[in-house]
């Protein structure tokens, strides 16, 4: 999976390097379709592949984790 997304992502920027320095009639196409790709398959591809093991209740603010928050406050105070 990391592989997949390098080699898409350096497809897109390469994608859209190319539209910039060619000078072909589709050259805006390329551009097009480097962005494109790279928002709607890249980037969420890269999303999933490093959030999919963590827990979410760990990043939300409940009331244990608030607690836990302050105490580590208190003990960081001098």
């Amino acid at each position: 999976m990391k592989y997949a997304i390098y080699i898409l992502a350096i497809a897109a920027f390469t994608s859209i390097i190319l539209g910039f320095t060619l000078e072909v009639k589709y050259s805006q196409k390329l551009i097009g379709f480097g962005v494109t790709g790279l928002f709607l398959i890249v980037f969420p591809l890269f999303t999933y592949h490093h959030w999919k093991d963590k827990n979410m209740k760990d990043y939300m603010l409940t009331k244990e984790n608030l607690d836990k928050m302050r105490e580590n406050q208190k003990r960081k105070k001098y």
